[in-house]
């Protein structure tokens, strides 16, 4: 889809290593874009480093470009993901979200549509721990948080991922595995939904 100048939009906000997030990224960037009216940007963060020495380069080698603060103020809703990392987001992601301090501070997010996703190689890795531990910066923004409903028919039949606390995906030991077909329909339920409450939002002010 051509981007529409001006245009609102949901971030989709990843941290990704092996490929399986960023997968999940871009079916919910999918259902972002069934609602009509408004557009997906994707966007991910830079690693960090225990070697101070080391930077990233200012521009991806490969994926989405980095998230800036225009990104991020500008949304009319964010959905963030990232691998689980022993239940909670990775390293890279709270990094960023530290240093949001100006949006918090301005209240530039406050009472935006917000969703959360993950994925991790082991069935009960730390998914949903993960999903919740994402979620309490975003209500300190004051978003508004934004779950999948058991209406949609994925959350009852999955046998891979899914959660009612946002998208979720089963890697695999090697993180290998590809999103099933319920994670699939889970991701762009999550987009929709969001995007759906973003429009409503903004038609309403």
């Amino acid at each position: 889809m051509k981007p529409v100048e001006n245009a609102p939009y949901v971030l989709v906000l990843y941290y990704s290593t092996t490929g399986a997030t960023l997968d999940m990224a871009l079916q919910i960037a999918r259902g972002i874009e069934q609602a009509e009216g408004i557009e997906a940007r994707i966007r991910t963060v830079p690693g960090i480093s225990p070697v101070t020495e080391a930077v990233e380069p200012e521009i991806p080698e490969s994926g989405a470009i980095y998230c800036s603060q225009e990104d991020l103020s500008g949304c009319s809703g964010l959905i963030m993901g990232t691998a689980t990392r022993f239940g909670n987001m990775a390293s890279a992601m709270k990094y960023f979200i530290d240093g949001t301090g100006g949006e918090w501070a301005t209240g530039t997010l406050v009472g935006k549509p917000a969703g959360v996703f993950t994925s991790a190689s082991s069935m009960h890795g730390g998914q949903e721990a993960t999903l919740l531990s994402m979620m309490v910066p975003l209500l300190h923004h004051g978003m508004l948080i934004v779950g999948i409903p058991y209406t949609e028919d994925a959350l009852m039949t999955t046998t891979t991922g899914g959660s009612p606390y946002g998208a979720s995906h089963f890697s695999g030991p090697e993180d290998t595995l590809p999103l099933s077909q319920d994670e699939i329909d889970l991701c762009q339920a999550l987009g929709k939904r969001i995007a759906t409450i973003a429009l409503d939002r903004r038609n309403a002010a």
